[in-house]
């Protein structure tokens, strides 16, 4: 191979390479409902986890929740509570990547306000589990990627545990997808007459401002079990 040749084909490979690496770093890729602009994505650990987290009604990153900077992953390592974003989002498409150990459990909250004393009296849930080790993999209204306690997945697509998989969450106005491993699990159409009929039917129903709020803070459970997050972005959406 002549010289011209030989460097032509060294950046032509190098092209590729970087091409590859960019998509790489690119949130998953996923449909939205028709109409709706997205926003310029936020990676919510660029600079640190703390720069974007704290933990529910406290203003600092509880130490229970380690961020190695290396690997770019969050981890709950031991009991110090819920974190959520310092920033509040009304439509929203967050991107993120989780794995928990064997009969782990967490969860994805999402709208949450601060105005209860804990999480998940206020904000919907999408569920983090290992559905084969912990007993609430045992319905599917409590199982991996479910709206917790309010809409099962249409099936189980997890990954083995230990292995990270891929969570997507669409919110706009009322209507809100769950997505898992590129698999629309479910959607629905909270604020309806049948929202409600089933928030009523649930142990929800106890707290008034259940599901409610249109706007406010992405959220992160601490369930006493060792979960890692990594490549959490979102992007703001409008129509």
């Amino acid at each position: 191979m002549s010289l011209p040749s030989l460097r032509a084909a060294l950046f032509g490979a190098a092209l590729l390479a970087t091409a590859g690496c960019a998509r790489a770093q690119q949130p998953m890729a996923g449909p939205l409902p028709a109409g709706v602009r997205a926003g310029a994505w936020t990676d919510l650990l660029a600079g640190g986890a703390a720069a974007h987290w704290r933990g529910y009604k406290v203003d600092s990153l509880p130490s229970a929740w380690a961020y190695d900077a290396a690997s770019g992953t969050l981890t709950r390592t031991r009991f110090g509570g819920d974190i959520v974003t310092r920033a509040q989002y009304g439509d929203f498409e967050l991107v993120l990547e989780w794995k928990v150990g064997p009969k782990g459990n967490s969860g994805i909250f999402y709208h949450a306000t601060e105005g209860t004393a804990v999480i998940y009296e206020n904000a919907p849930e999408m569920q983090v589990l290992d559905n084969g080790g912990h007993r609430d993999g045992g319905s599917p209204l409590t199982s991996a990627g479910a709206n917790y306690a309010l809409d099962a997945p249409v099936r189980d697509v997890t990954r083995p545990v230990g292995e990270w998989n891929e969570a997507r969450i669409v919110a706009v106005g009322p209507h809100v997808e769950h997505w898992l491993n590129g698999v629309k699990l479910l959607e629905y159409e909270r604020w309806t007459p049948e929202w409600t009929a089933k928030v009523k039917a649930s142990k929800f129903a106890q707290w008034p401002s259940y599901g409610l709020a249109r706007r406010g803070h992405i959220g992160l459970q601490e369930h006493g079990d060792v979960v890692s997050f990594r490549r959490i972005r979102i992007r703001e959406l409008s129509r």
